[in-house]
Parts: structure tokens; C-alpha cells; sequence
């Protein structure tokens, strides 16, 4: 603890400097609001206004719209200097720092885009700051992006972004995978707050709703400075939409269908801002039959069922803003155990027969519908939190504190079908305090803490991981300041974990019992981890067009449960699976860098990294042990590896044909285990390499035509064939390459006054129903089907998807 104490200290003593070089300013009044802030968005080169252009101040919640006359107008913002961004489709997005004490009118002339170059960010930075600015490796996925995609899942929505994978158990289970790290070595974020479910399994899903999230920030490189252990992937927040602006009520339905499995999925929403009270309230279902490709047929048992809820209520006042926020996920999902009839290659279902269980080839009244077998998953996460900014004066702070609760039960037993094999218990208390200091002589400094107390119990007959507490801590500071056209940032983190898990015996019935009577299961254990993180980088704009970055960062993760305690059959990797108590943490050194190079006619980007990972963990098979049911066993051990890579992407839009847009991107990943033999030295999950190109076209609105936003697309993606796979113990084999072809099309249909009355989005993926399998799916070690001569369940075939969006205001 003495390190702990002592960067305490040091975070104690940079704020008392701090305070004493910053100029004693006179004490001030009671807080009122700022002046009015009002300005005027307009076309830069027609110079006519621009109505319905959005106007935001990220780190305050605040946004409006601009009127038929292109002005806007905020009556209430606190006191200080904030990042403003104004933006409208098809224009590129202006960002200025604006001191809301000072009373002004502003003009924001944007000009035609070519390109997004302005977007700001909030995720993996201590304040919202824009993406051009920030050194730290991060791509966006906006509402647009989200709306003309075909997914299943809220990971299946960003998964074709470069540098980002999925693994995937069927159409239903998505996890994300960034530089070929997933499960812990993944923070994902809901809102900004973090989310705790078992991160562990690779056949646990994310508990986020699709349809809530109105834009994704993918953090590419360690995120343990801000978020501690588990982000030494990166970080993935999943963002609600903006505020309503003052005054407006909002309402939207929207409607998803999509024809391969039969996919129906429903979402409304009501927004609002009266008099400084904000709302948002959403419900969201869908329901999804067994999925289709050309060399399975429909995969029995692949459909699943969901149920959300989530929103917040809150105030936007002079003095910051305090949210009550809300979400509750309901997921009930089949899991394809991919067993065959070895005369016609259909799958078996699980009879019972008297007192034993039989599997019989299923009927084609079996895979029709959206009825769920055994086994299956049911998923309930519930968070309720706060989201508080209060501003003090030059400074403001930041308070976030939340309840989650996940319940993940596992159904496995055909005798018994409510008989729950597994059920995990999960409760997380998670808090995180930022206090931003006044700017001084342009130099940023942001104090903070954060953590969680968590406690898992076992309900489920079965036992994978015993009962385990734990308790996290992390302290940080992080500074930036810009010299010119140069943006330096860097902070300092100290983080201790104790983690102690619950002995269990159990008695010849395998049921819990006292330790003289029993054979012990689960040893008890208690173990604490700490560790120093830090980054330092750079952001230099060379010129207006080219912008050049650098990124050295150290990440850590503790180890998980499973990884420390485990013994028993994970379904999940079909496997036999012992944890070891000594493990020790896993620390990464991370090197990025990077450019963006930007014209009339090209946009470049190119991003390359290296990540070297010392006592990084992973399962090794203790020669040909075999467990009592026959499954393969494997115990956690530690290794040096490495990985190296990278993402290029280049969009060719010619000018004047700025509504033309030719993208293509390229991202390969690297990934070794040093001082190995050959069939254990390549990381296992590494995802192939992956070309994308894609041909798009915005066309231009008439003045007369009903349509606005038309575009089409149609795409290539390849995925090459993967060679470079965890051989040893048959962990893995190698994957063929496959191309996909995707199309799509959307408009808003418009009234004749110009108001959108409704969208609608078509798209079509793996058009030629092409039958592949994914590196990353978990279904292609299924059973060998006699039938066909191929092994394993393969990924889903051609799907439609049409989406219907109706918005509304009051």
C-alpha cells in the first residue's frame, strides 16, 4: 500500500502547487448563470443560413438546433471555457473553445465536406477534445454509420470497423476484439460508465442495447490510465444521444427486419427538455429466429429473444447538471451445440426418453419459429447510477456512481429444463470522481479516482468459479498543454485490486457441504495486485491537411476469476479448465503512431502499433489429461508475447464530386508468444487480416425532391485466410479466406415543407450467400458433419435487412 499512499500524496502535493501559481482571483457571489450565448451557423461559401444544424458543448450536456434563420441560442450555461462543436450533414464540423462568461454572438460558417475531420471525442481523454487533437489511437462510429449497418448485436453494429473483430457464438453473442485482445483485456463503457457483467466467458455477450446507442468511441491502445485494470486492449464506450434541446419534447419508433433469421426488432423512444428538466426514456425488443447458411441449413438452436429498457431523468442548471440514469438488459439466447446425425447431417436435438436423454435429428417444424431449446442462456443486467458535473467556480467536478447487478443463468439439463446448471450473481458498486483544475497559462490538469467493490455468488447446481469479492482503487492525474500547433498529454495512475475467493467442498451428490465431510472444489484464496500505469503522446499538425501522432502508453489486468480459480467443464470453450491462485498481472508497454493527411480529394490515415505484454495469461492443455466426461484439461499459465500492426484507411472523394466517396481500409494484426514452439507461438483468436472497399453515393437533394440523405453503397469485404493459428493440443486450426459482398440504400422521405416524416435504410449482406467461417467464431470447432464433409457450424448466409425510422416533436 505504500505506493498507493505515496502517489496519493504526490496527486495531494501537485494540487497545492497548483493552487499557488494560480493567480488569487476575488471571491465571488453567488453563482448565476452565464450570458446568453447566441451566434448564426451558415454556409461558408453561399453564406445562407443553415437550419437544423446541431450546436453542442459535450462536457456540459447542452445542445440545441439551429432555426429556419441559422441562429441559435443558449440562455443557461455555467460560467467557464468550453469545447463548442457545430455540425450538419454533409459539412465539415467546426470545433471552438468558448468562454460562456463573456457575452457574444457568434457566426460559425461551415464549409461542404469531404470528409469527417472534426469530430470531438470524450472517451479515453480526461475532457472532451477534438479527434484531430488527441493522441491516443480512436476511431467513431456515428449515428449514420449505425443506421445504414445490418447487426444483430450492439459489438455485431461497429465490428467492421478497422482494428476492431468480434468473436461470435452464433448471431446473438458478440464480444469485441481490438489488435487481436478481447474479453478482460476489453473496458466497455455504457454511457461512460463501466460495464460489469462476466467479461471472462467467451460466450458471454455485451448487456447494452443496440438501438440505444447513437454512437460508438473505440479507444485502440491501453486504457488503464483513466479506467485501471482490464483496458490493456483499449476501451469501447457505447453513447446515448445528445440532449433535447430547451423546450422540445421528442419522440422516435423504429423498426428492424431482416430475413435471414427472421430478425424483428422494435424500439421507442421519448425525449425531453422543459425548463432545465431533461428526460430520456427507451424500450427496445427483438426477437430472432435460427439463423441460415448455405452448408447447415437453419442452425438449430441459434435464435434468441431480448427485452430492454433504459433512459435517465436529470437537470441542467447554471451550476452543471445531475442525471439518474437507468438501464435494464434482458436476453434469452440458444447455444448451437452443433451435434449431428452422421447418415443426414442434421442436427440433433435432446429427447427425453423414459429417465435418459436422447438426441434425434430435429424436424423442419424444430427450426421454425423463435421457440428456444436446451441449452440456452438467460442474461438480466440491471445499473441504476448517477451522473453528476458540477461547476465550482474556474473548476468544475465530476461524480459517477452506480449499482449493477447481472444474473447469467445457463440451462443445460433436458430432464429438467428450468434446472439451472449455472448461475452466476454478480453485484458491482462503481464510482469514478474527476476534479478539473482552471486552465492556467494553457496548461490542462485533471485529478481523479475511481474503482469498484464487486461480489459474485454461485446459484446454479454446477460450480466453474467459486464465490469471489473484490475490491479495486486507482488515483491518477493527467495533464495536457498545446504549443502551437503541437498538443502534448500524458498522466500517472496507481491501482491496487484484492480479489479472494470462498472455499466450497462437495459432498458424493456434488452438492455443497462442510469441509470434514467433503471433497474440496474450490480452495479459498485472496490476492492483491498493484500496479503503476502512464501514457505520454503527442498530436503535431505538420499542416491544415496533415496531422502526425505518437502514443508510448503502460497498461495492466489483473487476472480474472476463471484464470485464478477455475475448475470445471467451460462450455464455453469445450474444455476442462483449471485455474492457477499465483498468476501475476499482466503489464503491456504500447507504442502508436500515426497520421492523417487530409485534401479535396484524398483522406489518408494510417496507424501503427507495437505491444509487447509480459506474464500475459493463457491456457495450456496438460499433454493428452482427459477429464472425467472426456473433454480435453487445461491450466492457466504465463508467457512474454507480442503483437504488432496496424490499420490503413484511404477515401478518394475527387472535388467537385465531394458526393462521391471510394473508401478502402486494410488492418492485419501480428500476434506472438516468444520463447515457444512453433505450434504454441502464434496467440490463439488472432483475427486474419481484413481488406474493405466500398463505393458510396450522396446525392444531392433537388429543390423539389421529397427525398433527402439518399445515398448508396455497395461493398467488398475480404477476410483472408488465416495460417497463423494456436496449433498445439488442436486448440485451433487454420481458416480459409472468403469475400463478402454488401450493398446498401436510405433516404429520409421529407414533407413538402422539408420536415422528415420518416427514414428508411436497406441493406444486404454476404449478398451471394457465400458460405464461410470466421477465425473468431467459437461455432467452427462444432461437430464434424458426415454429411457434407466438413467440420463445425459455419457463419450466417445472406440476410436483408430493412430498418423504418419515424421521428416526431411536440
Amino acid at each position: 500500500m505504500s505506493r498507493f499512499f505515496l502517489a496519493a500524496a504526490c496527486f495531494v502535493l501537485t494540487t497545492g502547487a497548483w493552487a499557488q501559481t494560480t493567480p488569487v482571483r476575488p471571491a465571488r457571489p453567488a453563482r448565476v448563470a452565464a450570458a446568453p450565448i447566441t451566434g448564426r451557423v451558415i454556409d461558408e461559401t453561399t453564406k445562407e443560413p443553415l437550419p437544423g444544424a446541431t450546436v453542442l458543448f459535450p462536457d456540459l450536456k447542452q445542445a440545441t438546433a439551429t432555426g429556419p434563420d441559422g441562429t441559435f441560442r443558449f440562455s443557461s450555461l455555467p460560467r467557464g471555457r468550453f469545447l463548442m462543436q457545430v455540425r450538419f450533414v454533409g459539412y465539415t464540423t467546426v470545433v471552438r473553445t468558448v468562454d460562456t462568461g463573456t457575452p457574444q454572438a457568434l457566426e460559425v460558417a461551415l464549409g461542404v465536406a469531404a470528409t469527417e475531420i472534426g469530430q470531438v471525442v470524450v472517451t479515453g481523454v480526461s475532457a472532451s477534445t477534438e479527434l484531430r487533437r488527441s493522441p491516443v489511437p480512436t476511431t467513431v462510429v456515428d449515428r449514420t454509420q449505425l443506421n445504414q449497418s445490418a447487426a444483430t448485436n450492439a459489438v455485431d453494429a461497429i465490428a467492421h470497423t478497422p482494428g476492431l473483430s468480434q468473436i461470435t457464438t452464433g448471431a446473438g453473442i458478440s464480444k469485441p476484439v481490438i489488435r487481436g485482445l478481447g474479453s478482460n483485456r476489453v473496458i466497455t463503457l455504457n454511457n461512460g460508465a463501466k460495464q460489469e457483467g462476466q467479461q471472462w466467458g467467451d460466450e458471454h455477450g455485451i448487456e447494452i442495447d443496440e438501438y440505444a446507442i447513437d454512437r460508438a468511441e473505440i479507444i485502440k491502445g491501453p486504457g488503464s490510465l483513466l479506467y485501471g485494470s482490464d483496458g490493456m486492449a483499449g476501451v469501447i464506450n457505447f453513447m446515448a444521444p445528445e440532449p433535447v434541446e430547451e423546450g422540445k419534447t421528442l419522440a422516435a419508433l423504429a423498426a428492424n427486419y431482416q430475413t435471414n433469421n427472421h430478425l424483428q426488432g422494435y424500439s421507442v423512444m421519448n425525449a425531453g427538455n422543459r425548463n432545465g428538466l431533461n428526460w430520456l426514456v427507451r424500450g427496445s425488443s427483438k426477437v430472432a429466429g435460427n439463423y441460415h447458411n448455405r452448408y447447415d441449413g437453419r442452425v438449430y438452436n441459434s435464435g434468441f429473444r431480448e427485452l430492454d429498457g433504459n433512459g435517465y431523468v436529470g437537470v441542467n442548471k447554471s451550476w452543471g447538471y445531475s442525471h439518474l440514469t437507468f438501464s435494464s438488459f434482458n436476453q434469452r439466447v440458444g447455444l448451437v451445440e452443433g451435434d449431428r446425425d452422421e447418415a443426414t447431417g442434421r442436427f440433433l436435438k435432446q429427447t427425453v426418453s423414459g429417465d435418459s436423454v436422447l438426441g434425434v435429428p430435429v424436424t423442419r417444424a424444430d427450426l421454425r419459429g423463435y421457440g428456444l431449446a436446451v441449452p440456452r442462456q438467460q442474461i438480466n443486467h440491471l445499473r441504476i447510477g448517477t451522473d453528476n458535473n458540477f461547476i465550482l467556480g474556474q473548476s468544475r467536478l465530476t461524480v459517477n456512481v452506480g449499482g449493477q447487478q447481472n444474473l447469467r443463468r445457463e440451462f443445460g439439463n433436458a430432464l429438467d429444463p428450468q434446472e439451472t446448471s449455472l448461475f452466476f450473481q454478480l453485484r458491482t458498486l462503481d464510482y469514478a470522481v474527476r476534479y478539473y483544475l482552471p486552465e492556467r497559462n494553457g496548461w490542462n490538469l485533471t485529478l481523479g479516482t475511481s474503482g469498484m467493490a464487486q461480489q459474485n455468488v454461485n446459484r446454479g447446481v454446477e460450480f466453474l468459479i467459486p464465490a469471489y469479492r473484490l475490491f479495486d482503487n486507482g488515483v491518477f492525474a493527467v495533464v495536457k498543454k498545446s504549443f502551437g500547433r503541437l498538443d502534448l498529454s500524458g498522466g500517472l495512475r496507481e491501482d491496487v485490486r484484492t480479489i479472494s475467493g470462498d472455499a466450497l467442498y462437495l459432498d458424493a451428490d456434488e452438492r455443497p457441504t462442510d469441509v470434514e465431510s467433503g471433497e474440496q472444489k474450490f480452495g479459498g484464496f485472496r490476492r492483491t495486485f498493484r500496479n503503476v500505469s502512464g501514457s505520454v503522446g503527442g498530436s503535431f499538425g505538420a499542416t491544415e491537411r496533415l496531422v502526425l501522432k505518437a502514443n508510448v502508453s503502460r497498461g495492466f489486468r489483473a487476472p480474472n476469476i476463471a484464470e485464478l480459480a477455475s475448475n470445471g467443464k467451460h462450455e464455453g470453450t469445450i474444455r476442462y479448465e483449471l485455474g492457477e491462485t499465483s498468476l501475476r498481472a499482466e503489464t503491456s508497454l504500447q507504442l502508436d503512431g500515426g497520421l492523417s493527411y487530409t485534401t479535396d480529394h484524398i483522406s489518408l490515415s494510417l496507424d501503427a502499433f507495437r505491444n509487447g505484454i509480459r506474464n500475459y495469461i493463457f491456457p495450456a492443455r496438460l499433454g493428452d489429461s482427459l477429464s472425467t466426461e472426456g473433454d480435453p484439461v487445461f491450466r492457466y499459465g504465463q508467457g512474454q508475447a507480442r503483437l504488432t500492426g496496424g490499420e490503413i484507411s484511404l477515401d478518394l472523394h475527387p472535388h467537385p464530386l465531394d458526393w462521391l466517396h471510394f473508401e478502402n481500409s486494410f488492418s492485419l494484426v501480428r500476434a506472438v508468444q516468444l520463447n515457444q514452439p512453433e505450434g504454441q507461438r502464434n496467440l490463439p483468436f488472432i483475427p486474419a487480416d481484413r481488406l474493405q472497399s466500398e463505393l458510396r453515393v450522396n446525392f444531392r437533394r433537388a429543390a423539389s425532391s421529397r427525398l433527402g440523405h439518399l445515398y448508396a453503397r455497395g461493398g467488398v469485404e475480404h477476410t483472408f485466410a488465416q495460417n497463423r493459428f494456436f496449433s498445439a493440443f488442436d486448440t485451433e486450426t487454420r481458416t480459409a479466406g472468403y469475400t463478402l459482398v454488401n450493398v446498401g440504400l436510405g433516404s429520409d422521405v421529407l414533407s413538402a415543407a422539408g420536415k422528415t416524416l420518416f427514414s428508411v435504410y436497406l441493406a444486404g449482406n454476404n449478398l451471394f450467400d457465400v458460405g464461410y467461417q470466421s477465425h473468431l467464431s467459437r461455432l467452427k470447432y462444432a461437430a464434424f458433419n458426415a454429411a457434407n464433409g466438413r467440420t463445425g457450424v459455419f457463419n450466417q448466409g445472406r440476410n436483408v435487412s430493412v430498418k423504418l425510422l419515424v421521428p416526431l416533436s411536440f
